[in-house]
C-alpha cells in the first residue's frame, strides 16, 4: 500500500476521536491527541526503551503522556493537558493492508486512551489480544471514507 501522508493519517486518527460515545467528551477536555511519523529515540527512552531495544528498530505505535507535575497553585491539575501521540510509519511499517492499517490505527487510538483512564499494560492484555476488539463495522466505514 501507498504511504499516506501525515495529513490523511491524522484525518484518520481524528475520525476514529469522533467516533467515541458522546459520555467520553467531558474526560477529553484535557486531552491533546498528535500525530507524527514516528517516537524519537528521546521519546523511546523516556517510554523505557533500552540502547539495544533501540537499536534493534523497537519503537512505539502511541504514547499517553500525562502532564508534567509543575509548581503552580493557579491551575487545577484537572484541567491541565495531557498529551496522546500516535505514529504513522511503524503503523504503516508494521499494516500495509489498509483495512489492517485502520483497524491497528484505531486499536492503537483506544490503547492509548484507556492509559488517559488509568488502565496499565496488563489491563490491555486482552484487548490487545483480540484481532478485531471492536466488532462494530467502524473499521470498514473509515475504509470507504478514505
Amino acid at each position: 500500500m501507498k504511504r499516506m501522508s501525515l495529513r490523511k493519517f491524522g484525518q484518520i486518527v481524528a475520525r476514529v476521536m469522533r467516533t467515541l460515545p458522546p459520555e467520553f467528551e467531558t474526560h477529553l477536555a484535557n486531552l491533546v491527541v498528535d500525530v507524527e511519523d514516528e517516537a524519537d529515540e528521546t521519546t523511546l527512552r523516556k517510554a523505557g526503551f533500552s540502547d539495544e531495544e533501540i537499536a534493534d528498530g523497537e519503537t512505539l505505535y502511541g504514547l499517553f503522556e500525562p502532564m508534567e507535575p509543575f509548581d503552580c497553585e493557579a491551575l487545577d491539575l484537572a484541567d491541565r493537558p495531557h498529551r496522546l501521540r500516535i505514529f504513522k510509519n511503524p503503523l504503516e511499517d508494521d499494516f500495509p493492508e489498509r483495512r489492517e492499517l485502520l483497524l491497528e490505527i484505531r486499536k492503537t487510538v483506544i490503547h492509548e486512551l484507556a492509559h488517559h483512564f488509568g488502565y496499565s499494560e496488563r489491563d490491555l492484555d486482552y484487548f490487545e489480544s483480540q484481532e478485531d476488539p471492536f466488532r462494530d463495522g467502524l473499521t470498514e466505514q473509515l475504509d470507504e471514507e478514505q
